[in-house]
């Protein structure tokens, strides 16, 4: 149970995305009511009945947008925080479902229990909703993901060799009592243990690694150029050496020429690896 809270969920960085997905929920929520007319809805009488249940998809929609903008900076995500931020959701939609509708349709007096009314109301027709919600962009960010890999896959194909011909510049790596020259078409990858760092690069023609006492932080300020960056808080990269990528729900993940384990892309470094790819392959 506790390894299913925590396996982690995709959160979008397309503010358009988020909109319109924001939209969409807000809409469900209306044709919903409009379709099924739950709770009562059936019995209202009035002549503007169908205006006057559109204020609902407005406020569900806008807090669905307003939770996604609060928590777009965070850099962790997880089955765990996303079902938090659901259950925060129809709690702020509740509250402010209440007070439209007792100010400008029952007209009735404030009070605890008429709220808890409306919250269990709300809880009935938002479940549904956002389990539509969180299912359907789960599956929309896993196909971006999919589609941008195998398109920059392609990319990759076409022109690794061309790339990697044309570095030439060389690495100067010194940490306690190392000190090490490396081409940087050699340079593959350098993975953060704690204070040590396993540097992986070629020589002759074989892989070799290299485990130095050096942050990982103090690395990159040494073998950091246009094709080497920090992709991973654990992990520098060479983008040249990339073959492949595959992409999920969660994010990327990066396969290099010469190493037999994925390299991991964090979402907070998404908008600075993939477009950086894409350019050095044109």
């Amino acid at each position: 149970m506790f390894s299913f809270v925590a396996y982690p969920y995709p959160k979008s960085d397309s503010y358009k995305e988020i909109l319109l997905s924001s939209i969409t929920a807000g809409l469900l929520i209306y044709i919903f009511l409009i379709v099924f007319q739950p709770f009562g809805t059936e019995s209202f009488r009035h002549q503007y009945k169908y205006l006057l249940l559109f204020p609902y998809s407005v406020i569900f929609g806008s807090v669905f947008f307003a939770a996604e903008l609060s928590i777009i900076r965070f850099r962790d995500w997880n089955i765990c925080s996303e079902l938090l931020k659901v259950a925060g959701i129809l709690f702020s939609a509740s509250i402010l479902s209440y007070f439209y509708n007792t100010l400008f349709i029952s007209h009735v007096t404030l009070s605890f229990s008429n709220y808890l009314y409306m919250f269990l109301y709300c809880l009935a027709l938002g479940i549904p909703i956002s389990t539509i919600y969180i299912l359907s962009r789960y599956i929309y960010l896993k196909r971006t993901h999919e589609k941008t890999a195998e398109e920059v896959s392609q990319q990759l194909a076409d022109h690794h060799s061309l790339i990697v011909a044309t570095l030439s510049k060389t690495l100067d790596i010194s940490a306690n009592n190392t000190d090490l020259q490396i081409p940087e078409e050699n340079f593959i990858c350098a993975q953060s243990m704690e204070n040590y760092c396993s540097i992986y690069f070629s020589e002759n023609g074989q892989v070799r690694k290299l485990v130095v006492r050096i942050s990982l932080s103090n690395l990159l300020n040494q073998v950091q150029t246009d094709s080497i960056k920090k992709c991973h808080r654990s992990y520098i990269v060479n983008l040249s050496q990339v073959k492949s990528l595959k992409g999920n729900a969660q994010g990327y993940r990066l396969f290099l020429s010469d190493i037999d384990f994925a390299i991991p892309v964090s979402r907070s470094f998404i908008s600075l690896i993939i477009p950086k790819i894409r350019s050095l392959k044109v």
